[in-house]
């Protein structure tokens, strides 16, 4: 198997198209052609890591932090970053980052956060907005079937937890043939009567090429009637951060004890306390300031995550705890993660699990 059909088979499972538009995210490096001896996941690809990828007979690195994230001109060995892609270039090694594609993904980074903690009746902290698209074709009765399967299989009709789904209306379409058509029924200069299906159907936006193509392939008029409509409806399921309770309400004290227990924390900055109990709990793995006040929306008692700055703390107003448990530690559950669902996707080559400690963070007590 190539490197290029590895990450397709990944891509079908988290796709990239979930990513922040700022992200590096996809193959940064290597040659999709060649074949792929052995897969290594780990949390960060430094070069202790592609020199483990190398005794492992390694050659596909898929890393959770892209390696090359902006400004990289030349790579000549001169820091960290191009010393790492140097060596993974020069061994025949790709590198792969997922990033925000599986920060977004509903089953990403912050389910594994709330999972940890044991939160109930779990939701998207910050839902993606305007990625979904509804489109409406009109299809002669005997016919839409066809065209509806030919739309599932190209990827409509998935809402959450739910595939093939549609709306179908019957009613009577009109058409008149003119010069230069071949139609599908009637002929030229007549006007046609037809029994006709509106059929409707949800899309992520990302897929439009591949459904439009479907639906004109599948479709046996000349020229297919269907209109294309963007959706306002936030997407429950894909987004920043998450958001759950516990089984029992804990004093804030003894939160923040339960914290550092299931995170194996030496540490954990925070606002005031604001004398609350805490039940429902938000987080976003990584940099999370930016979901404070989403968190706070949500009427959060307490928002874990990483990279809290001093300004930040204010933004609680005394009405949510915030805890800064570290970005590394935030993400510590990410490599388990990719390390299981490449595991369960590929089984003609080693997929390892990168043993190298990436965190630079270190604290002397």
């Amino acid at each position: 198997m190539t490197v290029s059909e590895v990450i397709s088979k990944i891509e079908k499972r988290i796709p990239l198209q979930q990513a922040e538009d700022f992200d590096n995210v996809g193959l940064l490096c290597g040659v999709p052609t060649r074949n792929v001896s052995g897969i290594l996941v780990c949390h960060d690809a430094l070069e202790n890591v592609v020199d483990e990828a190398i005794n492992k007979n390694c050659n596909l690195i898929v890393c959770f932090h892209p390696i090359i994230f902006s400004g990289l001109k030349s790579i000549t060995g001169k820091n960290y970053v191009e010393r790492a892609v140097l060596k993974a270039i020069e061994n025949k090694i790709a590198i792969y980052a997922i990033h925000t594609a599986w920060d977004n993904d509903i089953f990403g980074v912050n389910a594994g956060i709330c999972n940890h903690l044991g939160l109930k009746n779990l939701k998207i902290l910050q839902p993606k907005k305007n990625n979904l698209k509804q489109l409406t074709v009109f299809v002669p009765n005997d016919h839409a079937e066809q065209v509806k399967e030919a739309l599932f299989l190209a990827g409509a009709g998935n809402i959450g937890f739910y595939d093939e789904c549609s709306f179908t209306m019957g009613g009577n379409g009109t058409f008149r043939p003119i010069e230069g058509s071949n139609p599908f029924s009637g002929q030229q200069n007549i006007r046609e009567n037809a029994d006709e299906s509106m059929i409707s159907v949800i899309f992520e936006a990302y897929k439009q090429g591949q459904i439009i193509a479907a639906m004109k392939s599948a479709h046996p008029y000349e020229e297919v009637a269907h209109q294309i409509h963007s959706l306002d409806n936030e997407n429950q399921y894909s987004g920043l951060g998450m958001y759950g309770e516990l089984e029992e309400e804990m004093d804030e004290k003894d939160f923040l004890k339960f914290v550092k227990e299931k995170f194996n924390l030496e540490i954990i900055k925070h606002s005031d306390f604001t004398h609350k109990k805490i039940k429902r709990v938000g987080v976003l793995g990584g940099s999370g300031a930016s979901g404070i006040k989403s968190a706070l929306s949500k009427n959060c008692d307490a928002y874990l995550t990483g990279d809290i700055k001093y300004h930040d703390y204010f933004l609680a107003e005394s009405k949510m705890l915030i805890c800064d448990i570290g970005h590394y530690e935030s993400e510590q559950f990410v490599t388990q993660q990719l390390f299981e669902i490449l595991s369960q996707k590929f089984s003609t080559f080693a997929i390892s699990k990168s043993n190298e400690k990436t965190n630079p963070v270190n604290y002397f007590l």
